[in-house]
């Protein structure tokens, strides 16, 4: 008899303990987030009223980066998925769409950020997901993912998350301004960008810049430039007298080393962190360090002298 009631005792903790990790609906109260850049932002908005966990390792591709099959199961047990959408993550859109059938709130955070499409590229009428390039789209997201997690994490400290939200506002508000009166230092007619594939189109569009080309003409780090593409570049770049090409760190230079030679005007390679956070100390470790590293880079880059 004692036997069955601690067994019955037992079975009743377990059921208890999982509905308390577990939103009402049976769902569970984690956030599992696709990228580091939007993972560094959750992580500042939740805090510690939940976990969150991000797939997407430092350094690394999102075009490219594809989930384990423990990490595509895990997504249809979370309570939210934050991911960025806009065609970004192409090795994960299929799990993201399977946590979604299975019933998991998900939030395409690029579909709330008054996205562009790209420009003077063969898909200029595909929409551009590099939003976080332009630090007040960022302080929509942040206002979205905070909506989100407050409207669909069970038993959450809202107030809590609000408050860590409004902080973290306060800061993009900040680097807005700093960003802005370091690039006054770049006269008007240097401010053009050669960069290893489209992804500045929203910098751009905030800073007053002009992005004449990309090494790879497209915005996925997964397509391949042709002969006459860099030909083409090379044309533009003599043309418009630049003398840097900004190359993703977590991308190899190579093809904007060949782009350089192909100029012949000993263009400079400048290294810029533009789709990934790095582990802490690398240069990048937060989306604030990322934005504050490039925006140096940009204007030492575009202040130089030419060689």
């Amino acid at each position: 008899m004692r036997t069955a009631i601690r067994a019955v005792l037992a079975a009743l903790t377990l059921t208890l303990s999982l509905t308390a990790c577990s939103g009402g609906d049976g769902r569970g109260t984690e956030i599992m987030v696709t990228t580091n850049i939007l993972g560094d932002l959750t992580k500042a908005i939740v805090g510690t009223a939940a976990e969150v966990t991000v797939l997407m390792p430092p350094d690394a591709d999102p075009h490219q980066f594809a989930l384990t099959a423990q990490q595509a199961a895990g997504l249809e047990r979370a309570g939210l998925v934050v991911h960025n959408g806009l065609g970004l993550e192409e090795g994960v859109g299929r799990a993201v769409t399977a946590a979604a059938d299975a019933g998991v709130p998900t939030l395409a955070v690029g579909e709330h950020v008054d996205p562009i499409n790209y420009r003077a590229i063969e898909d200029a009428a595909t929409a551009d997901p590099h939003f976080w390039t332009d630090p007040v789209r960022v302080r929509r997201a942040v206002e979205v993912i905070r909506d989100e997690v407050v409207d669909r994490i069970d038993g959450i400290d809202a107030a809590a998350v609000r408050a860590n939200a409004d902080h973290y506002l306060g800061e993009l508000d900040r680097l807005t301004t700093w960003m802005s009166e370091r690039f006054a230092a770049i006269a008007p007619e240097k401010r053009k960008l050669v960069t290893n594939h489209h992804v500045f189109g929203y910098l751009a569009q905030r800073f007053d810049f002009d992005v004449i080309g990309a090494v790879i003409p497209s915005g996925t780090t997964l397509a391949s430039p042709s002969a006459t593409d860099l030909a083409g570049l090379a044309d533009t770049i003599r043309a418009a007298g630049v003398n840097a090409v900004f190359a993703d760190s977590s991308q190899p230079d190579k093809l904007a080393r060949v782009l350089a030679e192909q100029v012949g005007l000993h263009v400079k390679v400048i290294a810029l962190h533009t789709e990934s956070l790095t582990e802490p100390g690398g240069g990048a470790g937060t989306y604030l360090d990322m934005m504050r590293a490039n925006t140096d880079a940009i204007v030492r880059g575009l202040t130089a002298p030419n060689p």
